[in-house]
């Protein structure tokens, strides 16, 4: 890991809140991510599973968690089994948690390797009354490969059959939600090195590079500053690009009088950043790129205070949809008597407006959080309104992450948005 260690009280809190949830006498079992095959004798850089990493602070595969706060025999109550390391592995792989190691960060203090694990689950099983198991509940993702937790389940199904297995992520979502002041903390400084990546594209960006140079110029601020890397797939997208809602191919170059809209953010200690940011290629604003940015900007703000306690995604893409409506009308995408006449289930404003405002952040970038669940104060949001015009190669999305608040907090706010500071801090190139 490339930041510093973070304080083991973060993660002794989280397993607190989790253990209030549970009913007597049961156990919780969570797994480490898999190492994800890449090809050849290759795997993909690890990322620790988000629910173990909220627990532990482990960032490390092979990792198991297991919790039975009621347990007669308080050793067993919080244990973490590691690998356990040999010189092949310290050569090969290099430096694994120790035991001492593993304690610090964790705050646990049963460490035990995973060659223990069989027989110390078997005996805690057997009295425990409920099993919480962990499993991926993301309603609009289904990976293809089984994961760690899941092959675990249908272990514990054949081996355990008349135990009962209850589910534990509807309380890992209640719990990870509602960020914490170190969490805010961890995010705000993934946003200051967001902050310097887009300072560094000002100062590079004209006619004639390519998408993947600005790619590469970011991901070399991200690195240089002690991030993970980018916290999700970075879209680069110049002129007609731009309109394509989850363009990453990032491989053409930017042109003169087009514009450029960069959806990026870092991971820094595991927690993402999202940011999203459209600027002239050649440093100036056209009248209609302006007209168009400044529509999207208006509404922005706007919606930003409207991220508070009490109210829903669902609320704030309603009253968003209906500012951007009246925006199009101006820039004469469509008239009011279009908009009286149009199909209800198809209305105009998505032609040009497609996807929604909000979406929650934290260890995840699309974050655990539905756009139904109600607002409490310390969940963290994006902002991004846009407007998409292929018709006139025009494509614009900006993007900032804000605290709910009575007075919500825009952890981007330093990050330059204005018209007139985009093209000041380009032309001083």
């Amino acid at each position: 890991m490339k930041y510093p260690q973070l304080n083991n009280s973060l993660f002794e809190r989280n397993r607190k809140k989790v253990v209030k949830f549970l009913q007597p006498n049961s156990l919780v079992v969570v797994h480490s991510n898999d190492q994800m095959y890449r090809n050849g004798d290759q795997y993909f850089p690890f990322r620790q599973g988000s629910d173990l990493f909220y627990l532990t602070g482990i960032d490390q595969e092979k990792t198991i968690l297991t919790l039975c706060p009621n347990h007669p025999n308080k050793e067993l109550r919080e244990i973490l089994f590691i690998i356990e390391s040999n010189e092949k592995i310290a050569v090969w792989e290099g430096h694994k948690y120790t035991k001492e190691e593993a304690e610090k960060t964790s705050g646990i203090k049963n460490i035990k390797y995973l060659s223990e694990f069989e027989s110390t689950f078997r005996e805690l099983a057997i009295k425990a009354e409920a099993m919480f198991l962990n499993l991926n509940e993301n309603p609009k993702f289904k990976p293809e490969t089984m994961s760690a937790d899941e092959r675990f389940v249908e272990k514990v199904k054949k081996e355990f059959p008349a135990h009962e297995l209850e589910r534990l992520a509807p309380f890992m979502k209640r719990v990870r939600l509602k960020k914490d002041q170190e969490e805010i903390e961890l995010m705000k400084e993934a946003c200051n090195i967001t902050a310097k990546a887009f300072d560094r594209v000002l100062k590079f960006v004209k006619p004639g590079v390519t998408e993947y140079q600005v790619e590469a110029e970011i991901t070399h601020e991200f690195l240089w500053n002690k991030a993970t890397g980018h916290a999700y797939t970075p879209i680069i997208a110049s002129g007609k690009s731009a309109c394509v809602l989850h363009y990453i191919e990032n491989n053409k170059t930017c042109k003169d009088g087009d514009l450029l809209l960069m959806d990026f953010g870092a991971e820094y200690a595991n927690y993402a950043s999202d940011c999203t940011r459209t600027i002239p290629v050649n440093g100036k604003f056209t009248t209609r790129q302006k007209e168009c940015y400044e529509a999207v900007l208006r509404v922005m703000k706007k919606a930003i205070t409207w991220l508070t306690p009490g109210t829903t995604i669902n609320r704030i893409n309603e009253r968003v949809e209906k500012l951007l409506q009246e925006e199009h009308i101006k820039l004469g995408l469509y008239t009011q008597e279009d908009v009286e006449n149009q199909d209800p289930k198809n209305p105009l404003v998505k032609k040009y407006y497609p996807h929604g405002t909000c979406h929650f952040i934290g260890l995840d970038v699309h974050d655990v959080g539905e756009k139904t669940t109600v607002l409490e104060n310390g969940m963290i949001l994006t902002c991004e309104p846009g407007i998409y015009i292929p018709e006139e190669n025009i494509g614009i999305r900006i993007e900032n992450d804000v605290i709910v608040n009575l007075k919500p907090i825009d952890l981007m706010a330093d990050i330059p948005r204005e018209v007139k500071e985009i093209e000041e801090l380009m032309s001083a190139n």
